[in-house]
């Protein structure tokens, strides 16, 4: 999937280090270096610089579904990461306020966390840092 025509991309949904299931234990995860917080997207290095973009800082990501709500979740760190062009990643649960809830696998029926089409945009606000 490209980037180009309009800032689109592929989203997965991952787990971080010190995390089981939805039980999170910490704000840090070791697996990518990430600290103090979870409110992050990774992306590769080349999209960030082809959104004109930098690393580190505050982004908006809206989920694109063909039902017309906008699902946004908003401020997330915009994190460099060697992931595949055109792909992203966040962590799961924080992403999930962007897969609409009848989005599910056809045989499983779990929801459909890791092939979520989004876009990413500046934050239309910054996050308040604690």
């Amino acid at each position: 999937m490209s980037w180009t025509a309009r800032p689109v991309g592929l989203l997965q949904t991952v787990r971080a280090h010190d995390q089981f299931n939805t039980t999170i234990y910490s704000l840090n995860d070791r697996y990518r270096g990430v600290k103090k917080g979870r409110d992050v997207i990774f992306v590769n290095p080349l999209d960030i610089a082809e959104l004109g973009l930098r690393d580190g800082q505050r982004v908006d990501v809206h989920g694109e579904f063909s039902d017309g709500v906008d699902r946004v979740v908003r401020a997330f760190r915009l994190v460099s990461y060697p992931t595949a062009r055109g792909c992203a990643a966040a962590y799961f649960p924080e992403a999930n306020p962007l897969v609409p809830l009848g989005a599910t696998a056809e045989v499983s029926n779990t929801p459909a966390s890791k092939s979520v089409v989004i876009r990413i945009e500046p934050a239309a606000q910054t996050a308040v840092v604690a």
